[in-house]
């Protein structure tokens, strides 16, 4: 890549850096608290509709300032549009969000602390998938471009990976969290990832409960305990997902409706 592209990208992508060489500008010297004062240029979000009913529900809730309970089918674009309405609100200027947490269980047995390498090294296992969804959601020319883009919501913080393991202890304010995954989540860990929110934060919920990986019964009832809670509070917004909204399409869309009618 030229040094003229890279000027043309960076100005683009990161347009309030303070640069010292404008022929050469350069995330190096930045401090992080420096380099979150950059937000992505939001014009580079592609505008997505709802595509179902149930999607329409959970774009009309969310705007609405409503936490999120999505459970049902899978094929559903459940995650996808919990991370796509996430980064719309943390990259408009008038929020007060700046990040978002996706949250996960990254093994069935939990024991993450075996995996080699930090939590970033455990994290990058399951990112694979979020960053494709995040590669469709942006207008960039190449892939270079979105590789560019999304190392620096990275580098920025703006989007953060972590899992039930790491989260005792620690408070999350100005954020949006996507609990993804949550039917492999115990009651415990549900109960403990809701009391993590802080000040000016959402969550959002995201799962299909027929996709559990618990084998334990009382983990298993766990998710259903927690169900009655949320369905009690005027704060969240439960939509269900059913086969009428699956998204995918030819092959994968019939294999999933025909394991859905077998109960599999």
């Amino acid at each position: 890549m030229s040094k003229n592209i890279t000027l043309t990208l960076n100005s683009r992508l990161l347009n309030s850096m303070p640069v010292k060489d404008k022929k050469q500008p350069s995330m190096v010297g930045l401090t992080k608290r420096q380099m979150k004062r950059k937000p992505i240029n939001s014009g580079y979000l592609t505008q997505i509709k709802p595509l179902t009913p149930s999607q329409e529900k959970v774009f009309d809730a969310f705007n609405k300032q409503k936490n999120l309970y999505m459970y049902g089918a899978a094929g559903t674009g459940k995650t996808f549009i919990g991370m796509y309405l996430a980064l719309q609100e943390i990259l408009n200027e008038q929020t007060s969000y700046d990040k978002l947490y996706i949250v996960r269980s990254l093994v069935p047995t939990r024991e993450i602390g075996f995996l080699p390498g930090d939590h970033d090294d455990k994290a990058e296992l399951y990112q694979i998938p979020y960053q494709n969804m995040v590669r469709y959601m942006f207008k960039m020319p190449d892939d270079a471009s979105f590789n560019m883009l999304y190392a620096n919501l990275k580098a920025q913080e703006t989007i953060s990976f972590w899992s039930t393991s790491f989260l005792r202890g620690t408070t999350l304010d100005n954020a949006i969290v996507l609990v993804d995954e949550m039917q492999n989540l115990n009651f415990h860990e549900l109960d403990s990832i809701i009391t993590r929110l802080g000040v000016n934060t959402k969550i959002i919920f995201a799962g299909d409960a027929a996709q559990t990986d618990l084998l334990k019964t009382n983990e298993r009832n766990g998710i259903l305990d927690f169900m009655k809670i949320i369905q009690g509070m005027d704060e969240f917004e439960m939509v269900e997902f059913g086969i009428q909204d699956i998204v995918r399409s030819g092959l994968v869309k019939s294999y999933l409706i025909n394991k859905l009618n077998l109960g599999l």
